[in-house]
């Protein structure tokens, strides 16, 4: 495709900010846009099958600058990060990265963002989409810790799939491969100054690039994509039906502040006995002693392929009562199979379990099943092969 070709008017306001890649996309191919942590971002490429199976064969690149960054630097820095999640921070080294959740008070699930550690007293935590801006700066007050919390000019990019590996060693030489699976390197590309972390959010091999210069977004984009020619690189959106395949989770659809861990199975993000400070810490506590009444699960929708991802959250019963909500649903073009996240009763969770499920076409069956869909150990994107 001629980027020049697709060039098209969009209704836009000021109040809402467009990305430093919103031009480069739309000259890409960009045919839609919705709003995410108030940026535009483009969710519309063409075909989500063939997005995805440009993800999964060869590559894409996604303009993620709304993973809007909030910057916490100063010398109380990791006791400061470590007020806000119940993931024990204690080895978290320079350099590395991981996946947290922000709790409030009561256990509820603020967020669910990357951390990056980019020096001792630096840090920047990547978010799904709410305003932890806000929450961090307004704990920040009272907390008596010398911290500085503000947003950064710093825009993602994602480069997912299974050669992205080889656009990236295009880019930044063969160095690039010793770059380990959550951890991160400041680099530079023809003078732009960048953060790239070999995260993303795809359940598939891929990076994420951090542009620190606002003003040189398209020149970024455009880079990229021609290093990527060879490789079968695409423009491209993240993709519903590869994180639903890979159970991942999309904060105000399968979680959100009345959610708390225990619900999801995030266990491993919660570490009560560590010694270490945190906000949640007396509610969690209490919720792991008492158990949970719900929990999320995997199902299967038996019924024609699914026209696109569900819209609205879709009630699950069994013998007529209402038992819990499909949150997320797709229809996985490599598996064959319709493919929802769902939060229902505890109590109807096993595996196997015979449900219905009232679709906007209809009342179909469904079966609880084992999650994530698509290579459970996530051995994709954990490969030290590139």
């Amino acid at each position: 495709m001629n980027p020049s070709e697709n060039k098209k008017n969009f209704g836009f306001g000021t109040q809402i900010r467009k990305s430093p890649y919103f031009d480069a996309t739309v000259s890409w191919g960009a045919q839609d846009f919705s709003v995410y942590n108030h940026m535009y971002i483009p969710r519309d490429f063409g075909d989500p099958e063939q997005n995805f199976w440009n993800l999964v064969n060869d590559a894409i690149l996604c303009d993620v600058a709304v993973e809007r960054q909030v910057e916490i630097n100063g010398p109380d820095a990791a006791e400061f990060v470590q007020l806000l999640t119940p993931r024990d921070l204690s080895k978290l080294a320079v350099g590395q990265c991981k996946y947290i959740i922000i709790t409030n008070a009561e256990g509820g699930i603020l967020n669910d963002p990357v951390l990056l550690r980019l020096e001792e007293n630096k840090f920047w935590i990547s978010l799904a989409d709410s305003d932890i801006l806000f929450w961090a700066q307004g704990l920040a007050i009272n907390s008596g810790l010398d911290v500085s919390i503000h947003e950064p000019d710093v825009s993602p990019l994602q480069l997912q799939g299974p050669k992205s590996g080889k656009i990236m060693q295009k880019l930044f030489g063969n160095g690039i491969k010793e770059l380990k699976y959550y951890w991160l390197e400041h680099l530079n590309l023809n003078g732009i100054d960048l953060v790239v972390s070999r995260t993303g959010w795809s359940s598939e091999l891929g990076y994420e690039i951090y542009l620190q210069d606002s003003s040189r977004g398209t020149e970024l984009w455009d880079t990229i994509m021609s290093a990527g020619k060879e490789f079968n690189l695409s423009p491209g959106h993240t993709s519903s039906i590869r994180r639903i395949e890979g159970g991942m989770l999309s904060y105000h659809a399968d979680m959100d502040i009345l959610t708390n861990p225990f619900e999801l199975g995030l266990d491993r993000l919660i570490d009560l006995d560590s010694g270490q400070k945190f906000i949640g810490h007396d509610a969690l506590s209490k919720i792991k002693a008492n158990g949970v009444s719900r929990k999320q699960v995997g199902i299967i929708i038996d019924c024609e392929p699914l026209a696109g991802p569900n819209t609205t959250f879709w009630k699950i019963t069994k013998n007529n009562k209402v038992i819990g909500k499909v949150t997320s649903a797709i229809y996985s073009p490599r598996l064959e199979k319709n493919i929802a996240l769902a939060m229902m009763s505890i109590e109807y969770s096993e595996i196997d379990t015979r449900l219905k499920i009232e679709t906007p076409s209809g009342i179909k069956e469904a079966i609880v099943v084992n999650k994530p869909f698509y290579d459970p150990n996530k051995k994709i994107t954990a490969s030290n092969t590139i």
